[in-house]
C-alpha cells in the first residue's frame, strides 16, 4: 500500500529491472493490476515524453493511474485506466524519476535507439519476473515524445519473434514529423487568438516555429528567431499553459514535461498546473518512497522531467511515420489521437499525417470522419481507415488529454482496446426528430 491511499481491491507493485549489468542501469517501474478480473485483462504499457519526463509521476499520478495526490493523502481516480486493464508505467530513459545508472555517461548518451534497446530489454526481463502475463494481449500506450518511443519499441518487438503478443499502440498529441508538427503551432496560436496578424505573419516569412525549436536545441538561437520568439510569448502571456490554452493555471511552477518539449526562450514562461507540484511534494516523500522501493541516484530529489538526463535532441528529427507505417503492416493497430486544446503539438498536423499515411498505404475509409459521443456529449471527432489506422480527436483536453478529460480519454482507452469504434450517433428518435448516439 502507499501511503495516504483509499482501500482498494487490486495490487499494485513496483521496483527495478536491470537493463544494462556493465554499467549498472536500471529502469523504476509502477505496476497496478485491473480492479477486477486481472487474469482476463490485457496489459497495457504506457509512456510519457519530454524527452525525459516521467511516466510514473505524470502518467499515473496525474493523468489516469488509480490515485491522485491531494495535500497529505491520495485520492481514488474515478477514470483510472485500470478498470479495464492492467497498467505498467515506465519510467525512461535511464535518468528520469527514480530510474538511474552508476555510470554518469549514461546520462549523456540518451538517444532513441538506446533508450528503445533498454525498453525491449526492460519488457523481455518483466514478463520473466511475471510470467502470468508473458501471453496476454499486449499494448503500448503513451504521449508527446512517445511517438517515438512507442513505433520504435513496437518496431524490435515485431523483430525480435519474443513472442510478446502485441496487439495495438495508441499515442496522444504525438511528435511524429520534427518540421511540421512545431511548424502548425504558429497557425494554431493564431486561429485560437493568442497570437496577432503581424505576429503569425513573422512565424510565415521571417522565421517558423520549428526553426526556433531546433535552433533553442542547439543553443544557437539567432537575434532575429529570437525576436520572434519573444514577441509571440509577450502576447500569448505567461499565463496561458500551452499545454491547454483554455486552462487556468497554478502560479506556483515546478519543471513539467511542458518546460521539456515546449522550452521557450523567454525565461518569463515558467508556469504550470498545481497536480504536478502535489505529485512532486508526495513522490518526494520519504516514507512513499520507501514503499515503492525507490531510491534516489545521483540526484537529491525526484522531478516530473528529469534535470540530469543530456537527451540527443537532434533525435527529435527523425521522421516517425516511415515506423508507423512498418508497423501497420505488420498488422497491429495503430490509434493517433489529440487533446484539441494542445497548442506543442497540434492536432491538424496530426490529423493531416494520419491521413497522409493512409493514402500511402492505400487503407480506405472505413469510418468517416465525424463526431463522437460520451454520456449524449460531443467527446470529439473521429475517422477509421481500413479498421486499422484511428484517429480521433478529444473535445476540450490538452496535451495531456486524460489529465484534463478523463472521462472522455477512458472511454477513448476501452474503444482503442475493444478495436471497436469510437461511439457514433447511430439512430434518430422518429418521435422527437432528436439524434441518439448509441452508447
Amino acid at each position: 500500500n502507499l501511503p495516504g491511499q483509499p482501500p482498494v481491491n487490486f495490487k499494485q507493485f513496483s521496483g527495478y529491472i536491470p537493463v544494462d549489468d556493465a554499467q549498472q542501469r536500471f529502469l523504476f517501474y509502477y505496476f497496478v493490476e485491473a480492479e477486477s478480473d486481472s487474469s482476463s485483462k490485457p496489459l497495457v504499457l504506457w509512456f510519457n515524453g519530454g524527452p525525459g519526463c516521467s511516466s510514473v509521476g505524470e502518467g499515473a499520478f496525474v493523468e489516469h493511474g488509480p490515485f491522485k495526490p491531494k495535500g497529505d493523502v491520495l485520492i481514488k481516480n474515478d477514470y483510472s485506466w485500470n478498470k479495464v486493464a492492467n497498467m505498467l508505467y515506465l519510467e525512461t530513459p535511464i535518468g528520469v524519476g527514480f530510474s538511474y545508472s552508476l555510470d554518469m555517461s549514461s546520462y549523456t548518451s540518451a538517444n532513441d535507439d538506446l533508450t528503445a534497446r533498454d525498453n525491449f530489454v526492460f519488457l523481455q526481463k518483466w514478463f520473466e519476473k511475471y510470467p502470468e502475463y508473458k501471453n496476454r494481449d499486449f499494448y503500448i500506450t503513451g504521449e508527446s515524445y512517445g511517438g517515438h518511443y512507442i513505433p520504435q519499441l513496437a518496431t524490435l518487438i515485431l523483430k525480435s519473434k519474443s513472442g510478446i503478443n502485441l496487439k495495438g499502440i495508441a499515442i496522444g498529441n504525438p511528435l511524429l514529423e520534427f518540421d511540421n508538427d512545431f511548424n502548425a503551432r504558429g497557425q494554431y496560436l493564431w486561429s485560437h487568438g493568442l497570437i496577432s496578424d503581424d505576429t503569425y505573419d513573422l512565424f510565415n516569412k521571417v522565421c517558423n516555429y520549428s526553426t526556433i525549436r531546433r535552433q533553442d536545441n542547439f543553443e544557437a538561437i539567432t537575434p532575429k528567431c529570437a525576436d520572434v520568439a519573444v514577441q509571440a510569448s509577450k502576447e500569448i502571456s505567461a499565463f496561458i499553459n500551452s499545454y491547454d490554452i483554455t486552462l487556468d493555471v497554478c502560479l506556483s511552477t515546478v519543471f513539467s514535461q511542458s518546460q521539456v518539449l515546449d522550452r521557450n526562450p523567454n525565461p518569463e514562461v515558467k508556469v504550470d498546473v498545481c497536480v504536478e507540484e502535489e505529485t512532486a511534494k508526495y513522490l518526494n516523500r520519504k516514507d512513499v518512497q520507501a514503499a515503492l522501493k525507490a531510491r534516489l541516484v545521483n540526484v537529491n530529489e525526484w522531478t516530473p522531467c528529469s534535470s540530469i538526463l543530456q537527451y540527443q535532441l537532434a533525435d527529435m528529427e527523425q521522421p516517425m511515420t516511415p515506423v508507423l507505417a512498418s508497423v501497420i503492416k505488420s498488422g497491429i493497430r495503430v490509434f493517433i489521437y489529440s487533446g484539441d486544446q494542445d497548442s506543442v503539438i497540434p492536432l491538424t498536423n496530426t490529423r493531416l499525417l494520419v491521413n497522409g499515411l493512409a493514402k500511402q498505404l492505400g487503407l480506405a475509409t472505413t469510418l468517416p470522419y465525424g463526431a463522437w459521443f460520451t454520456h449524449k456529449q460531443v467527446a470529439g471527432w473521429t475517422q477509421v481507415y481500413g479498421d486499422v489506422l484511428h484517429f480521433a480527436t478529444i473535445r476540450g483536453a490538452s496535451h495531456e488529454a486524460p489529465y484534463t478529460q478523463p472521462r472522455r480519454s477512458l472511454t477513448l482507452f476501452k474503444a482503442f482496446l475493444s478495436g471497436k469504434p469510437l461511439p457514433r450517433i447511430h439512430e434518430e428518435d422518429q418521435n422527437t426528430g432528436i439524434v441518439i448516439p448509441i452508447f
